[in-house]
């Protein structure tokens, strides 16, 4: 890596300070790590909780008696200047603090991060946002507003869809053709072949009629084997119905996809994704395109993995991939017999990151952003795609709809459309609101179905969004017909 020589050779300023609002694992984590991050600084930790602020500096090490409590960004800003790390449980007041450069919204809740992310854009600050629950549903909005006043709006290193955009620009940059990509899924599928199991390897809680293992007949056996030459299809279609009493992929695993998508351009084969349980050794055989024996149409699909491996292999530990080829017949050669692994004809290699580090990487994010004042996106973020909501199971008028790791509903990745009767709803405009009429199961959730909240920033930014781009779009399809 030559972030070194671009920090000293190109930098702004010579340090960064951070102002973080939210202090959850993922928050926490960028706060533990900056104190043995060069050029950093998180100055100010906001949560509603102020013993999670203050905790975060607790778990970092900082010198507590160098950490002090601020109810308004005057007294913060005097605390920064005397050399002191602040607390508080008023996000508010964060993205006003003079001392601030960047804000990194961490909230994981979607009103609260996009009031915060416009707060700090008009007060002339960087946003690097992490609630993907926010850039999912008005994203391209607010990095359009952080241009239009000479600010940075980034994706974070880290986040698995920040790391798959920059893969995919990587990819791209090197002329690479990109066949397929996604992440991979946080838990893994462990095949135990002499006892005949397949259990999940995961840190999230299990809930029925999920079970962490299960057990494999003799006859079933042989669908977990690799994936002979031509039979991707018939194979993976057969796992997805062995294993389907195995915690699968949750709305939050759609969310990141569809925010990468929108960044990327990639398209979903379809709009649950597949989501093939495979092993490493075959993402290029399956997520490469049909007429080289794969699932995919067309070129630039985007999808979900979850590494089925043995108990003493390694996995893709919830890291990115990209299935590429050179158009180039001797390039291909190259990268086709040099150490990666290739599909049977090798017309397609999977190229992969086995890591996300979370909130521990995402200084580099937060160090372009303040340093250099770019981002560690793309540059044509647009709202392709939208993540929508089906009901799980009845909803009545009055519930309140859940977030994305709640049971009552399921995601579908659908072209965008503009808030109006009758569209499907933006998952996150459902978020902490009411349904209108009762909902049964299995239902597309629709915008006259969700009781709009007064006053609502997120509803208003995401129409400005919807005036922005889409008529954009619609104006340019017209051309293009």
């Amino acid at each position: 890596m030559v972030y070194h020589h671009i920090y000293s050779g190109f930098a702004k300023a010579g340090e960064v300070n951070v102002g973080n609002i939210g202090a959850g694992n993922y928050g926490t984590a960028i706060v533990t790590q900056a104190p043995r991050t060069p050029r950093l600084n998180v100055v100010v930790v906001a949560d509603i909780s102020t013993d999670a602020a203050r905790g975060a500096y607790e778990k970092g090490g900082y010198e507590m008696a160098r950490v002090a409590y601020a109810e308004t960004a005057e007294e913060a800003q005097l605390h920064i200047a005397e050399g002191r790390f602040v607390y508080t449980d008023r996000p508010e007041i964060v993205g006003r603090i003079p001392a601030v450069q960047v804000v990194c919204e961490s909230s994981g809740v979607p009103e609260a991060s996009v009031r915060y992310a416009v707060q700090a854009i008009n007060a002339g600050k960087h946003v690097a946002m992490v609630t993907k629950d926010c850039d999912v549903a008005v994203g391209p909005m607010l990095k359009r507003l952080a241009q239009d006043a000479g600010v940075v709006y980034t994706p974070v290193d880290g986040d698995q869809h920040g790391l798959l955009i920059q893969f995919y620009e990587w990819a791209k940059s090197v002329g690479l053709t990109v066949l397929s990509g996604g992440k991979a899924t946080d838990g893994e599928f462990v095949y135990d072949e002499a006892k005949g199991t397949v259990t999940i390897k995961t840190d999230k809680k299990i809930h029925a009629p999920n079970v962490a293992s299960i057990s494999v007949s003799e006859e079933d056996r042989k669908w977990l084997a690799m994936i002979p030459e031509g039979q991707a299809a018939e194979f993976v279609a057969r796992r997805k119905e062995i294993l389907a009493r195995l915690p699968q992929p949750g709305a939050y695993d759609l969310c990141e996809i569809t925010v990468a998508a929108n960044y990327t351009g990639m398209m979903p084969a379809v709009d649950t994704l597949i989501h093939a349980p495979l092993r490493i050794t075959e993402i290029p055989v399956a997520y490469c395109e049909a007429v080289n024996g794969g699932l995919f149409e067309r070129g630039d699909t985007i999808d979900l993995a979850t590494c089925l491996r043995r108990p003493d292999e390694s996995g893709l530990g919830g890291g990115v991939f990209l299935v590429v080829r050179c158009d180039n017949a001797y390039s291909n050669h190259i990268l086709t017999t040099k150490g990666q692994i290739p599909n049977y004809d090798e017309t397609a290699t999977v190229i992969y990151r086995p890591y996300h580090l979370c909130g521990v990487e995402t200084a580099t994010s937060l160090l372009m952003a303040g340093l250099l004042g770019i981002d560690t996106g793309s540059d044509d973020y647009r709202p392709r795609y939208d993540l929508a909501k089906v009901a799980a199971r009845d909803i009545r008028a009055g519930e309140t709809f859940g977030n994305d790791h709640n049971p009552m509903m399921t995601a579908r990745i659908i072209p965008a459309v503009p808030v109006a009767p009758g569209n499907p709803a933006c998952a996150h405009l459902l978020t902490g609101n009411r349904a209108k009429v009762d909902i049964p199961a299995g239902t597309l959730v629709t915008y006259d179905m969700v009781e709009e909240p007064q006053g609502s920033q997120l509803w208003e930014i995401r129409r400005l969004q919807d005036r922005a781009f889409l008529s954009e779009q619609t104006s340019k399809a017209k051309v293009d017909a």
